[in-house]
């Protein structure tokens, strides 16, 4: 890395002069240019309830630096909710946002040579944005996770964000009145905070906690308890101990803390989007990961957990029964996490859950026994054939037997398809194919939050499957496989699918499958024309020129 701004700015009488005079302007004392200075990336904003605590987290950062002897510099980067701009066109913004993350992170560390940073995120992508980055850049760094929300309450049921997207599928099936829908909307989500199930932020805050990048059981305390506040505190201390260590991410993101991470992911019954993320930061990190590696573990790792979405329980039960450390103990001692990894505070992973339980409490079933498992084999199976060649991601929790051969409805974006949905033309028996949705066809791989909420809420989980080039929330469950790949927009096999054909979708062979002749196949294919831009100028048009295939993990940087 490039001199450092602190050797910078201690040079007297000579050109960095100017260095120390713009520093005494925000508060740099004769007694400060040999302190580390310590960035803070704070992703605060009141768009999100995500982010909307995140500044107070900031400043008990800041104040925490600069008691233990460091110079904070707090600096800001944005967020995108994917709850709000769910169903339209602002969430195809919402993947392109983690590559801005990325970037801006990475370009306010490097262009001000900072000693290390601080990353505090809350919604989706401000995790893997920061991670990005901070592999890039390879100086020390922590993540502060946000939070998760708490549950929201109707009729003495708990709720999340994904209860008010079902509750349109229901409430269109005639299985609710609008009375009970409204209900479930105003109490939906109660405060400040990440959505509370198992879905794209859990799940990234418990892999980086499993990859010794957070602290531990950081990764599911609530938004809104104090212990979120001590947490950001001890995190900024932690820090402090490993600049003046220099230890520093890729010592610490390498292929053990991914194995590791991809472990603890189908122990919890995490998001889909932990795939694509994980590649993507792997490769930042420099460290070789592909799809295959994440069935390899698939096959060896229970899924512990009654999490939502396709379980009963929320993020703030799981934790106060022990969270992500008990469920790394229990991986531990059967052997499927590295003890030997090690952590932000220079500790190894077996040293820091030296003291955690190996047993789940008796009395509750969030995180079920080891002899009693949800499921014996993860639930995010890798799914490959003549309709994915490069791969596809199928999340077969909560379906009774994740194997459908039946007609395509094809359709050619998710607005299309939910209205197909709500309107009762999508049949027990269907598969539907939602395209050019993927990240150069959309652009940006919107999520699929609402067709597939309106499907289970339509009481068609189980017998409907659904097929796209785009992404899924982690609050998605059903009989469905995202992420195909190679994607519409480039000339993959999904764009040929014509309606009614057959497809099969198999997560017991691992196949997903368009059933015509080669020769019709080939014939499609000769005659299909790749789709002109969506966009044309401004980010999303760069976004879509750059970015890479899903099934590499949508990176924006892989043929520079």
């Amino acid at each position: 890395m490039a001199e450092n701004l602190r050797s910078a700015v201690v040079t007297q009488g000579t050109q960095r002069a100017p260095n120390r005079a713009m520093l005494r302007a925000v508060g740099f004392g004769d007694g400060d240019f040999t302190k580390p200075i310590v960035g803070i990336a704070n992703g605060y904003s009141t768009i999100t309830p995500c982010n909307v605590g995140l500044n107070d987290l900031a400043l008990r950062g800041e104040a925490a630096v600069r008691h233990g002897g460091g110079m904070p510099q707090i600096f800001g980067t944005i967020t995108i909710s994917d709850g709000i701009s769910m169903g339209t066109e602002g969430m195809k913004y919402s993947l392109v946002s983690r590559e801005v993350i990325a970037d801006s992170i990475e370009t306010v560390c490097n262009g001000q040579s900072l000693d290390g940073v601080l990353a505090i995120g809350g919604c989706d992508k401000n995790m893997p944005g920061a991670m990005i980055a901070i592999a890039r850049m390879n100086i020390p760094a922590i993540f502060v996770y946000g939070g998760t929300i708490k549950p929201g309450k109707y009729n003495d049921r708990d709720l999340t964000v994904v209860s008010a997207f079902e509750a349109v599928g229901e409430y269109s099936a005639g299985k609710i009145s609008a009375e009970e829908l409204l209900g479930i909307e105003r109490n939906a989500c109660p405060g400040a905070g990440s959505c509370g199930g198992m879905y794209t932020a859990n799940t990234m805050s418990s892999a980086f906690e499993a990859m010794g990048m957070s602290l531990m059981y950081s990764s599911t305390m609530a938004a809104e308890d104090e212990e979120k506040a001590d947490s950001t505190a001890e995190s900024a201390k932690v820090l402090l101990d490993a600049i003046r260590s220099q230890i520093l991410p890729r010592q610490i993101l390498t292929r053990k803390a991914f194995e590791n991470a991809i472990s603890v992911i189908m122990a919890v019954g995490g998001s889909t989007n932990a795939v694509l993320h994980l590649l993507a930061i792997s490769r930042a990190a420099g460290v070789p990961l592909n799809l295959d590696d994440f069935e390899t573990i698939r096959q060896r790792v229970p899924v512990l957990c009654d999490l939502k979405p396709s379980g009963k329980h929320v993020i703030t039960e799981f934790h106060a029964v022990g969270g992500v450390p008990l469920v790394m103990k229990m991986l531990l001692e059967h052997g499927l996490i590295h003890g030997d990894a090690l952590t932000i505070t220079g500790k190894t992973i077996a040293e820091q859950l030296a003291e955690v339980p190996s047993q789940p409490p008796s009395g509750q079933n969030i995180i079920r026994p080891w002899d009693n498992p949800m499921y014996r084999q993860g639930h995010l199976a890798i799914l490959k054939g003549n309709l994915a060649t490069e791969g596809a991601v199928a999340k077969i929790s909560g379906v009774k037997n994740p194997v459908i051969t039946g007609p395509a409805r094809v359709f050619e974006s998710e607005e299309e398809c939910l209205q197909a949905i709500l309107d009762g033309k999508i049949k027990a028996g269907d598969v539907v194919v939602v395209r050019y949705e993927g990240p150069k066809g959309g652009p940006g791989m919107r999520e699929m939050l609402a067709p597939t909420s309106a499907i289970i809420g339509a009481g068609l989980g189980d017998s409907v499957g659904l097929i796209t080039d785009g992404r899924f929330s982690g609050g998605t469950y059903g009989m469905v496989v995202g992420h195909v790949a190679p994607e519409a927009a480039v000339g993959g096999t999904i764009a040929l699918v014509q309606e009614g054909d057959t497809i099969t979708i198999d997560a017991h062979t691992r196949q997903l499958q368009l059933h015509i002749e080669d020769a019709e196949l080939e014939q499609r294919r000769a005659n299909w024309q790749p789709p002109k831009p969506r966009y044309t100028a401004g980010v999303m048009a760069k976004y879509a020129k750059l970015v890479s295939s899903s099934s590499l993990g949508a990176v924006t940087d892989l043929n520079l």
